[in-house]
Formats: C-alpha cells, sequence, structure tokens
C-alpha cells in the first residue's frame, strides 16, 4: 500500500484536486467508524473519491485501506466498507480510469482479499443493504462489475420485480 506518509499523495488527485487531504481520513478508519447520516471520514472519502460515478488516482490508492481496514473487524465494520471498494471498480470499468502503475498492485490485491472478507462477516446480522453491498463486491472482485453495479441497485422489492419480469418475457 501506498504509505500514509508518502509525498505520493500530493501527486494523486480526487475530484476536488490534490489528494494530500486524504491519508488523514484513511488513518481515521482504524476505529471502524459508520457511516450512517454522512458521517466523516466517510463523506468527505465519498464526495472525493468517488464523486458522482467519477473515480480518480487517489481512489485506487484509497481502497487498500478501506479493505484492511474492514479486514481488521468484519464484524463491526457496515456496508460501505464492501460498498466502496465495489464501487471504485464499477466506476473505473465504466469509465475506463487507468490506475497508476504504482498502485495497480495494491490495489488489486485489495479487490482480491474482498471474498475472504465477506465470508469472515457472514455471522453477523445482514439486512438487504448490507447484503447488496457484500454480493456487490464479491462481484467487482471477480471482474464482474455490470453484476456489481445492478446488485446494488437491487433491494427486496425490485428482486421481485425483476424476477416476475424475467419469468414472464
Amino acid at each position: 500500500m501506498l504509505s500514509l506518509e508518502s509525498s505520493r499523495w500530493s501527486e494523486l488527485n480526487h475530484a476536488y484536486g490534490q489528494a494530500s487531504d486524504i491519508p488523514g481520513l484513511l488513518k481515521q478508519l482504524a476505529e471502524i467508524p459508520g457511516s450512517s447520516d454522512d458521517k466523516e471520514p466517510w463523506f468527505s472519502l465519498w464526495s472525493s473519491l468517488a464523486h458522482q460515478g467519477d473515480v480518480y488516482s487517489a481512489s485506487f490508492a484509497a481502497v487498500p485501506y478501506v479493505v484492511e481496514a474492514l479486514a481488521s473487524s468484519p464484524l463491526k465494520a457496515d456496508f460501505t466498507y464492501f460498498q466502496f471498494p465495489a464501487w471504485v471498480e464499477i466506476c473505473r470499468k465504466k469509465n475506463g480510469v487507468s490506475i497508476p502503475e504504482d498502485i495497480a498492485p495494491s490495489y488489486f490485491e485489495a479487490l482480491s482479499r474482498l471474498p475472504a472478507l465477506v465470508a469472515a462477516a457472514s455471522d453477523r446480522e445482514w439486512d438487504s443493504n448490507f447484503l447488496c453491498c457484500v454480493l456487490s463486491a464479491l462481484a467487482a472482485s471477480k471482474g464482474f462489475s455490470s453484476v456489481a453495479e445492478a446488485v446494488l441497485e437491487i433491494n427486496p422489492e425490485v428482486a421481485e420485480e425483476f424476477t416476475e419480469w424475467f419469468f414472464n418475457r
């Protein structure tokens, strides 16, 4: 992973310019903060690194830290710890965004860890939102970005409508 102390962060970009502020936000993930009600650091991470479907060089450097935080406490981490890496990968594929060569290995290694982290989170309670984010993370980690995106849009009601449409088409 790119060290949080590295000057490289100031060479990376996010939605608002240089990403030198991102290491400070990522350090806060060590405490496994929730993401409800636009809590920090999640509000700033999402708005900077996954802004309106766009991802940036700093997005790819941040994913390993999100996955590392998830790995430290898969029973405590909320849905966003699965959703964020999935969404970054969905947007990368959808928009054809290149990953800086020095960041790509740790980014892809982080994605490859997601299936094991899904298993590690299997003993916790899952609501439909958590389920969708976990399924999306699985799909994204295995290269199925269109499935990953579709799964994020499914809730029990949509799933019923889809199943009815699918079998009646």
